[in-house]
């Protein structure tokens, strides 16, 4: 397999990969992977598996190394070893999928990313899934999320999302508010039926144990054993983020999903994704998953039909 890793522009690469790119040459070593500098693109050639772990831990160290100060070995071989043992469990995930219960499909992981997207879920409390539509982010979350409910580790789904007006305020639309706002949440209640029957999303839904809502709600709450998901997370404002994040309680896990090349909002307010990202990937109990177009799940059309599009440049 042969994997394209863009190198930032904004970080010296000397303090990434090392002098005479020495953490590179560690890298391969310890990873049986080639890498070789072409342009401003790492090129990692190698196994499906051992590609993607290259790729990231080579995020890792970006990561690290806009601190300003060099990346060691050591801090090379301990991410290898975080990335190692997150791989092995997500490769048996890959194999056998993922049983929610009795009254949920079997769910099955369709890349090495999406195994461990799965896998980092387990471990961590704070998650963000980063990547384009199509790559599962929610899905996913949402099928973990119902193992945690029916396994009785949590006692409550909460699905929820912004509300971005698009063209006119909500309160000129038709309808009751509920009404106003369901085109918004349709997509979760789709994705919750695909897991379950809709009868058992249904109950579920009546009986509380999953809640549905837009992220305005979470507001003056204190999640407690909880799995909450924000879908569209690039579409919350910096101080929606905010209240977000600190709404985790005690036996809580969040998992924060968008893609931030998709953000809606005016152009005067700044993404609450993008500085949560800024702010927050390295810090301990916090997990990022960055997705890419190889992770996709769709018809295989289509790939045909945007290939047909970018020909065209329309």
């Amino acid at each position: 397999m042969r994997y394209e890793f863009p190198v930032p522009g904004d970080i010296h690469p000397v303090l990434a990969l090392g002098v005479h790119d020495s953490n590179l040459r560690l890298m391969e070593r310890l990873l049986e992977v080639k890498i070789h500098a072409k342009n401003d693109i790492l090129i990692i050639e190698g196994t499906e598996e051992s590609c993607t772990t290259a790729s990231h831990v080579l995020k890792e160290v970006f990561q690290l190394a806009r601190g300003n100060t060099p990346v060691s070995h050591g801090e090379i071989k301990f991410l290898i070893e975080q990335e190692g043992k997150i791989a092995h469990s997500a490769s048996k995930l890959l194999a056998e999928g993922l049983v929610i219960s009795k009254k949920a499909k079997k769910i099955k992981p369709r890349s090495i990313h999406q195994s461990q997207y799965i896998e980092v879920m387990h471990q961590r409390d704070l998650i963000f899934g980063v990547g384009p539509a199509g790559t599962g982010k929610t899905y996913l979350a949402m099928a973990v999320g119902l193992f945690y409910l029916f396994s009785g580790k949590v006692k409550k789904l909460i699905l929820t999302r912004p509300v971005v007006e698009a063209g006119e305020s909500l309160g000129f639309l038709p309808g009751t508010f509920e009404e106003k706002l369901h085109p918004y949440l349709r997509p979760l209640f789709d994705a919750l039926e695909d897991i379950l029957s809709p009868e058992e999303a249904e109950r579920l839904s009546l009986s509380g144990e999953v809640e549905i809502a837009p992220l305005a709600y979470m507001r003056g709450r204190t999640l407690s054993q909880a799995f909450v998901i924000l879908d569209e997370a690039q579409n919350a404002t910096r101080m929606q983020m905010k209240m977000f994040l600190t709404r985790l309680g005690e036996g809580t896990k969040m998992v924060v999903t968008g893609d931030v090349t998709q953000i809606d909002l005016p152009s005067a307010q700044d993404s609450g994704l993008v500085e949560a990202l800024h702010l927050l990937t390295n810090v301990p109990g916090i997990a990022v998953m960055y997705f890419d177009e190889g992770d996709i799940v769709r018809h295989p059309l289509v790939a045909r039909i945007l290939s047909r599009y970018e020909q065209r440049k329309i």
